[in-house]
């Protein structure tokens, strides 16, 4: 009998241990990974201040572009790629390209005038516009876009975009209108395209890092005016896509 006693006290006394431990342990807490944002890149091993942090951010950007380049033409056939991150239809153009905005007020001004096979084509802003939340009103300075960036398409690689616009323009051609109340897009990226070759490694097979595939030793303006009418045989799926990218960037 006393060993039956000795055993039923044992079993008391580890259980009573198990139930204090089980008060006493803490909740266990599953972490979730931080979804990619605009803002927010998980995996990296260094961050930046937003522009808002400073107390001397006045919002003003004031930048110039030059060596030029056009991605097809404006008569391609459909069927084009005016992406062509394999750079096999670009030609050099000349040109100019003029920024000044303010990314507080979203406000401001863009215009490119630009020489290509047809003459005189100037394509300029006419109100700014955020087509989605992470374009912060439609100018929006140092976030993450497009890639697995959680903001835009995948049409490009993720890059910081130290700034970038979008709305609704207009062009011209040898003065006349050619397109009127049509989507345009310009963004300051890190170098997506080499500076040799003008080919994107895009998609980067192998990458070591959840980092984009750009170079950020470089610096480029992408810019393009497109229809909201959609044609699927085009890449982009737009009926017109006329795409233009800068490989010098000034700060003014």
């Amino acid at each position: 009998m006393k060993t039956q006693s000795y055993s039923l006290c044992l079993i008391v006394i580890v259980v009573s241990l198990l139930a204090s431990c089980a008060e006493e342990a803490p909740p266990v807490v599953l972490e979730v990974p931080e979804p990619a944002g605009p803002r927010s890149q998980p995996g990296t091993e260094m961050g930046i201040y937003t522009p808002e942090q400073h107390d001397l951010y006045q919002g003003r950007f004031v930048m110039g572009a030059g060596a030029l380049h056009q991605v097809g033409s404006l008569s391609d056939p459909p069927g084009w790629d005016h992406v062509d991150n394999n750079a096999e239809n670009i030609s050099a153009v000349e040109g100019t390209v003029e920024i000044d905005v303010n990314e507080i007020d979203n406000t401001g001004t863009f215009i490119a005038r630009i020489k290509v096979t047809e003459g005189d084509l100037v394509i300029e802003m006419d109100r700014f516009n955020e087509f989605s939340p992470c374009q912060n009103g439609g100018v929006a300075a140092f976030i993450f876009e497009h890639g697995d960036s959680g903001c835009g398409d995948s049409n490009w690689p993720k890059s910081l975009l130290y700034l970038a616009g979008w709305g609704y323009g207009h062009a011209t051609l040898n003065g006349e209108p050619l397109y009127q109340e049509y989507q345009v897009h310009f963004m300051v990226t890190q170098g997506m395209r080499n500076r040799d070759t003008l080919k994107t490694s895009y998609p980067l097979l192998n990458k070591n890092s959840p980092a984009g595939a750009v170079d950020p030793a470089t610096q480029q303006l992408d810019f393009f005016i497109r229809s909201p009418e959609v044609e699927e045989q085009n890449s982009p799926n737009r009926k017109v896509f006329d795409h233009f990218f800068a490989m010098e960037v000034t700060w003014k």
